[in-house]
């Protein structure tokens, strides 16, 4: 595969998982991931600061997307059903390279603490996104927090279990039932 071939960001992204997988986080070089995705050192360089940042790529989009979609939500929505058009837009970000990495990133995350904490890191990013969303729209702070904390748990909890289902399922329908099951557990709290 030629180095200036398309792709070349999801393919350092592919590579890796893998490595982080087959060896550990901490074993794998910038080099060893360049040269398994296809491409140059500098190629690397140039989609990604560090080894790092590959577990959060695309967090600025998705990021985004769960903000436009609260944004965009009907005036008259409650916060949760915002934080629904929020999951659904984001859902739209997702393709078949996401599912068929999802396992492979849950392996190589679970093997090193310093992966655990990028993706920590993360979800307290995406769960500000949609915070400042909500705030924007009137809702009172600590209303908001709840609804994306809850936001980002159902993103979680979908994305899991579309990753291990059916492949034309759609990431939105998984999202928004994880969503459904946490509001009704939320109100057995009491």
């Amino acid at each position: 595969m030629g180095r200036w071939e398309p792709g070349a960001r999801e393919r350092l992204v592919m590579a890796a998982v893998d490595l982080f997988t087959e060896q550990g986080y901490d074993a794998t070089t910038v080099a060893q991931i360049a040269e398994r995705a296809g491409v140059t050192k500098s190629t690397f360089f140039r989609h990604f600061p560090d080894k790092r940042e590959l577990l959060v790529a695309g967090q600025e989009t998705l990021s985004g997307l769960l903000a436009e979609g609260i944004t965009e939500a009907p005036t008259d929505a409650t916060p949760l059903e915002a934080v629904a058009a929020g999951l659904r837009r984001a859902s739209t970000a997702m393709g078949p390279l996401n599912r068929e990495l999802a396992p492979r990133l849950k392996a190589a995350v679970a093997a090193s603490t310093e992966l655990q904490e990028r993706d920590a890191l993360k979800t307290v990013s995406l769960a500000a996104a949609m915070t400042k969303a909500l705030t924007t729209r009137g809702i009172p702070d600590p209303t908001a927090a709840l609804a994306s904390e809850l936001g980002v748990l159902a993103f979680k909890r979908g994305y899991a279990a579309w990753s291990e289902a059916d492949p034309t399922s759609n990431l939105a329908d998984h999202a928004l039932a994880a969503l459904n099951e946490l509001r009704a557990a939320s109100a057995s709290l009491g």
